[in-house]
């Protein structure tokens, strides 16, 4: 890897899957994945292609019981093009000798490139040189050049171009049990000899997808005539480009290809706008040009650039890069969430979780209508998370752990252990603290930008909503006189249950009563925060009672914490009479124990008779909050925080923690940066290194980490700097792990264009000239605070620490 490239000089088909989701072109409308254009879904290749929130349902009897899964849709594949000398077979990478290859990312452009020089069964020797992208500008269109030429022959080329309607959802080897045949085959027509169209509708969903080609064959830059056939099959259309070719020659095949679907705004037909737009579209040249530009305009914004370092900067880059493709400008009228593992691939079937809490952050400080508009999609299934409280007896939002297309609960009712090959039931819906992410995530975004008109419109209600709900879900323990939260499931996801227990959940998970706590105390300020006759009738729409609210008040000073061993948090009641766990014993014998669920499932044994986690539960905590925020809680809460508390946790906590989601590592490197460098660095490396080096077990080639990869760029941003947003200030405490020796960035903080550098102990702002307010700031200067105003056109520079 280099600064701006990922590259790979041998052909490798055990490592195909993991390559092809790590080169994936998007725009965030929709992501195609790397394989070559030549291949076919099998053992060795996946050439999804995925519209940003396209999803359907489907039904599977397994052994006599309906299973209902919505997934994330396979559409058709655009990118099928190959072709013969002669009579001779198809060029297929597997059926011929490599004898050159190289694949090459370019981050910078948005561009995938792949040459193979090969010899086939004949001896005849070709070069295939391929550009693709998807277009950032143009969020409907996608561009191939295919460069063929015939080094030691000469004879008659056939180049296959193909639009392929009858792909299913195969990406994703444990799923294969379940239904998995989404597309429904409409039509295929031929609108013009160059172009052809594809039509299909989801099953379920009824939502139509179009997609158009146009397929030119170019010499020395110019059109050339050649002969053509079309054949057609349901759900499947093809043209057969025949020419001349001489020993040495070469020719370029350019696609170009336009995806809509019924679910677009401002369009008549699906089908016609995508014929119409690639008819509209330049060649691959034209296109190109705007496609690198709007990637330039990106990187000036989200790049995040480090003194020294290439690997790092090369990861970080990809990390970035990956993001982008998944959440862009494009995306901002979508109805649309943040997936889990972007939209690369079918794992997690594409389901909305909680890692926005990860990538929210970094997309806050550089575009933060991205994240305003990825909000909407909560807001948009208020209703569902209104009903979802009520069908369970409780009040106000209760928004699920899965997300999908309406925002009902999408968890499945069972999951497969691969170890094992056992379906188990799965209680993970339980995992409620979903909600206190979205709060947060609201929260967040107002101290970023002051927005009122989000908070006015939808924010709020959300977020006021969310408390409601946690507010019905609590209850008061008179025993103990505080307020208690039972039957639900923590971030861990290891304890599902009680030892023993037929019924899942737990009582007071630390992570979700503290959040609740934390919640409940700002709900008042979030309303402040709306304009007056807004807020009014936000009051007024909600019903909200000066009992309810004082209610909240009191549940946010006396919600129940547990501890146990003298000042540790327990991660939820009951932990200290777990067992201590076998990390030797264990490590010796399976080596890699991070999914230690399923090593223990597949022993019949259970990870919840264990001190066992799984990734960061009580430790999110000094995750989201600094130690002066903790401080205020605690207080708040009338439990007494020692200046010892995070260190004593940290240690127990992670001698108990297998790190069995790549979110592990970035939330332990967060809170060791300023404990302990050294391993805060090692789980850095950890998570930059997890989709790269493929280090869960082979799941990144079913779609990328996005929380991680939106994590590890936070990390740098965030938590090296020391950079929080609290009530109208911004505040800074660099602590740049030794191997950093510089870092600089640009950010955006209440209207205002921030340069951000850390280079040895000095931090410079410099705001860029507009039209924003004076911005209250403050600077960790060797223990003390340093406060300043910085104003629009202004610099400073900051020692924060005196030379040894």
């Amino acid at each position: 890897m280099s600064r701006w490239s990922l590259v790979y000089l041998d052909y490798d088909p055990a490592e195909e899957g993991h390559r092809e989701a790590l080169c994936a072109v998007g725009n965030g409308y929709f992501v195609t994945r790397g394989a070559g254009a030549e291949c076919k879904a099998n053992d060795v290749h996946y050439p999804g292609t995925y519209v940003a929130g396209l999803y359907d349902r489907l039904r599977t009897d397994m052994a006599g019981r309906e299973v209902e899964n919505e997934d994330l849709v396979n559409i058709p594949n655009w990118l099928p093009l190959t072709f013969r000398v002669d009579d001779g077979p198809w060029f297929h990478i597997d059926t011929v000798t490599v004898l050159d290859y190289r694949v090459e990312l370019d981050m910078r452009r948005g561009v995938l490139n792949r040459r193979v020089r090969f010899e086939d069964g004949d001896g005849r020797i070709s070069q295939v040189g391929e550009q693709r992208f998807v277009h950032m500008r143009y969020r409907h269109v996608a561009a191939l050049e295919t460069t063929i030429r015939a080094v030691n022959w000469a004879g008659r080329l056939t180049v296959r171009s193909a639009l392929d309607g009858t792909v299913v959802n195969d990406g994703v080897a444990r799923y294969r049990d379940l239904a998995q045949r989404h597309l429904v085959p409409r039509r295929t027509t031929t609108p013009a000899p160059e172009t052809m169209a594809l039509e299909v509708e989801t099953a379920e969903s009824e939502i139509r997808i179009a997609v158009a080609a146009r397929t030119t064959v170019m010499r020395d830059g110019a059109p050339m005539t050649a002969t053509r056939d079309s054949h057609a099959d349901e759900g499947y259309i093809s043209q057969d480009v025949r020419l001349d070719l001489g020993e040495g020659e070469a020719v370029s095949v350019e696609k170009i290809v336009s995806v809509f679907t019924s679910r677009d705004n401002a369009i008549a037909d699906p089908h016609l706008e995508a014929v119409m737009r690639t008819r509209r579209c330049g060649d691959f040249a034209t296109l190109l040009a705007p496609h690198v530009l709007e990637w330039d305009h990106l990187w000036r914004r989200f790049g995040v650039h480090l003194g020294d370092g290439e690997e790092v900067n090369a990861a970080l880059s990809l990390h970035v890069f990956h993001l982008l493709q998944t959440v862009s400008p494009n995306s901002m009228d979508i109805d649309a969430g943040v997936p889990a593992r972007g939209w690369h691939g079918e794992a997690y079937r594409g389901h909305i979780f909680w890692d926005e809490l990860f990538i929210f952050p970094f997309i806050n400080t550089r575009l933060p209508e991205i994240t305003r508009s990825l909000l909407r999609y909560r807001f948009r299934r208020l209703s569902e998370a209104a009903w979802a409280a009520q069908a369970c007896g409780y009040e106000g939002a209760m928004f699920p752990w899965q997300s999908a297309s309406n925002g009902r609960e999408e968890t499945q009712t069972l999951h497969l252990n691969p170890k094992s090959g056992r379906w188990l039931p799965d209680a993970s819906h339980l995992q409620r603290h979903i909600n206190l992410a979205i709060a947060h995530n609201i929260w967040q975004y107002d101290e970023v930008t002051r927005d009122a008109d989000f908070l006015a419109a939808m924010g709020a209600e959300m977020y006021l909503g969310i408390c409601r709900f946690w507010a019905s879900i609590a209850e008061l323990d008179r025993v103990r006189g505080r307020y208690v939260i039972r039957g639900v499931m923590g971030p861990d996801e290891y304890h599902e249950r009680y030892p023993g227990a037929e019924t899942p959940g737990i009582d007071n998970n630390a992570y979700t009563n503290i959040l609740t706590a934390w919640i409940l105390a700002k709900g008042l300020t979030v309303l402040d925060h709306v304009p007056g006759h807004r807020r009014d009738e936000i009051v007024e729409t909600l019903g909200l009672r000066r009992e309810e609210l004082e209610l909240w008040e009191d549940m946010s000073r006396r919600m129940f914490v547990p501890f146990h061993d003298g000042g540790i948090i327990s991660q939820f009641e009951g932990y200290e009479n777990l067992k201590e766990f076998d990390w030797p014993g264990y490590a010796e014998r399976y080596g890699d124990i991070s999914r230690l669920d399923r090593i223990l499932e597949a022993e019949h044994d259970t990870p919840n008779d264990y001190k066992v986690s799984k990734q960061a539960d009580v430790l999110m905590l000094f995750y989201l909050f600094s130690q002066k925020e903790l401080t205020e809680i605690w207080h708040r809460l009338g439990y007494e925080f020692d200046d010892d508390l995070v260190r004593r946790n940290v240690e127990y906590y992670l001698a108990r923690t297998c790190h069995g989601s790549t979110l592990s590592s970035i939330v332990h490197s967060w809170i060791l940066a300023r404990m302990d460098r050294r391993r805060s660095w090692a789980f850095f490396r950890q998570a930059l290194e997890s989709d790269i080096r493929d280090t869960q077990g082979g799941t990144t080639k079913e779609g990328i980490h996005l929380g991680a990869m939106a994590g590890t760029v936070d990390l740098v941003q965030r938590g090296y700097t020391g950079m929080e947003m609290r009530g109208d200030t911004l505040y800074f405490d660099p602590a740049l792990p030794e191997e950093l020796k510089s870092l600089r960035f640009h950010m955006q903080y209440r209207r205002q264009c921030i340069d951000v550098e850390v280079e040895d102990a000095t931090l410079r702002l410099a705001a860029r000239s507009g039209a924003g307010d004076p911005i209250d700031v403050v600077v960790r200067v060797d223990g003390a605070d340093r406060s300043f105003l910085l104003r629009p056109g202004e610099s400073h520079e900051v020692v924060v620490r005196a030379a040894p």
